[in-house]
């Protein structure tokens, strides 16, 4: 493998690791990774549409709406009607407070990847990633 595939594997090990791993732990709370995801960016987003937090969690607009319907029947979000057929979701009682347990979840599971990695290098990794990110959509 070249250096290059290399380092892709790399990243791509490192992100399976945490999500099999952010799986478990927030199972055990009552909620999976695809829901805490889901419930994290409905409360950074509140204004969004269904369609913009669909492309913030990586789902599809059909999965979204299939994630959110459980998670509504699981009492964790609740859909309020807009405009048309559009409707804004919020995070009920329940689902703050599993957006609260979760994040001290998932800080556990980033300090025990990057521990090894002083605050400089933490700093100097994010910055990389970031960049790359940004060549890659700018390459399409």
């Amino acid at each position: 493998m070249t250096p290059l595939e290399n380092l892709g594997l790399s990243i791509k090990r490192l992100q399976d690791q945490h999500h099999r791993t952010l799986d478990t732990r927030l199972t055990a709370l009552g909620v999976s990774l695809v829901q805490w995801h889901a419930l994290r960016e409905i409360a950074r987003h509140p204004e969004s549409s269904q369609l913009r937090l669909a492309e913030l969690t990586f789902n599809s607009a059909q999965a979204f709406g299939a994630l959110v319907t459980r998670m509504e029947r699981a009492s964790l979000v609740r859909r309020t009607p807009t405009v048309g057929r559009a409707f804004a979701l919020s995070l009920t009682p329940k689902g703050e407070r599993l957006l609260k347990e979760g994040r001290q979840v998932v800080l556990d599971v980033l300090a025990d990847s990057f521990g090894g990695l002083s605050d400089n290098e933490c700093l100097a990794l994010q910055k990389l990633v970031a960049k790359a990110l940004h060549h890659s959509k700018t390459s399409d």
